[in-house]
């Protein structure tokens, strides 16, 4: 790899896709020996839909609580692997720009490891994929995580 990255961005959802995102964004960060940024974007707008209306600050805050929870885990599996330096974030707001533009210039990111798609066909169509909309708006390089059947369906 001849690009050295500094920093490097692995948003998760908590999605199928989180372990293969942070498998390969650990690997990556280890062969440049560089920070790593675990990233989890709440879309509160998502959850008033789901409990019908205002969601209240209670509801919110025992969200939070719980992805701090399995972002801790993620980062310390991170660390057991090798990885020097690691931080975990939750944001709040639109995953699409909080992922390609916002958190990377506020922590200098140079590369963002995604997954190809936590959406099926249907939501892909009717929302448009973050990972879709991160690979053209990033200001960043970024890599995509392909799920396992894809790459073994792509091996054949």
């Amino acid at each position: 790899m001849d690009q050295q990255y500094n920093n490097i961005l692995a948003p998760v959802d908590g999605s199928k896709a989180t372990n293969p995102v942070l498998d390969k964004a650990i690997e990556v960060a280890k062969l440049n020996d560089t920070h790593l940024d675990i990233l989890n974007v709440l879309e509160v707008n998502q959850f008033s839909d789901t409990y019908g209306g205002a969601v209240s600050g209670d509801v919110i805050y025992k969200l939070s609580e719980d992805v701090q929870a399995r972002l801790t885990e993620l980062k310390q599996k991170a660390l057991d692997a090798g990885v020097k330096s690691v931080d975990i974030h939750v944001r709040f707001g639109n995953p699409k720009p909080v992922i390609a533009r916002e958190f990377p210039a506020d922590h200098d990111t140079q590369l963002i490891v995604i997954g190809s798609t936590g959406l099926t066909a249907v939501e892909r169509l009717m929302i448009g994929s973050v990972t879709n909309y991160v690979s053209r708006s990033a200001v960043c390089d970024v890599l995509i995580v392909k799920p396992a059947e894809l790459a073994k369906l792509n091996k054949k």
